[in-house]
């Protein structure tokens, strides 16, 4: 049993309950909801758009370093951390390959897996408390998808020095961070409240 089954609904700004024939919050005014309308049609087209954009972000160069007025050897992703672990920097080449590869294929494929389940009722061998767990990382993790770019921007502003040096971002970081803005986007659209429904 669920809210909608006992004549509820939640304000998402306040968190107040509020009884199914209220429009509007009686604490804070703002409008009220069964569910968030679109939620997943919204969902999928922001999650579909991020898995076609992951592809380039990961073959086109995410950026390009310049010292001495020669020109630099563009970086993809794959590229960055091979170089890395070459240069004996095997933890930091690590920790890029799970921020920039491993993090936004597993929220790509986690909100998919949540949007079949409440689609099509596919439960993939996960229990509905694994479901919401899975759905929390996905948006706890969000916020530090975005280290990539901030480091990119940060080096960007910092190492430009005219001919001794420069650093210039690629397309691949420009496909990363809509990736990284789609899929958080997504995540802040889904209604978790859908998953405790019963399929139509």
């Amino acid at each position: 049993m669920n809210g909608v089954d006992l004549g509820l609904k939640l304000c998402l700004v306040c968190y107040q309950v509020c009884p199914e024939l209220q429009r509007r919050c009686p604490r804070c005014g703002g409008r009220v909801h069964t569910r968030r309308s679109n939620s997943i049609a919204r969902c999928w087209a922001l999650t579909l758009a991020a898995g076609l954009l992951y592809i380039p972000a990961n073959l086109f160069p995410m950026m390009t370093i310049s010292w001495l007025g020669q020109g630099g050897q563009p970086d993809t992703i794959i590229s960055g951390v091979v170089k890395l672990i070459q240069n004996d920097m095997v933890l930091i080449a690590v920790l890029v390959f799970i921020a920039s590869i491993v993090i936004p294929l597993f929220k790509l494929l986690g909100m998919a897996v949540l949007l079949l389940s409440i689609q099509f009722g596919y439960e993939m061998g996960l229990t509905m408390r694994q479901k919401m767990q899975l759905y929390r990382v996905i948006s706890w993790i969000g916020r530090w998808s975005m280290l990539d770019i901030f480091i990119i921007s940060l080096l960007a502003g910092l190492i430009q020095f005219g001919q001794l040096g420069k650093v210039e971002p690629g397309a691949g970081a420009w496909a990363f961070a809509a990736v990284v803005i789609l899929t958080m986007l997504a995540s802040n659209s889904f209604d978790s409240r859908l998953l405790w429904d019963k399929p139509a």
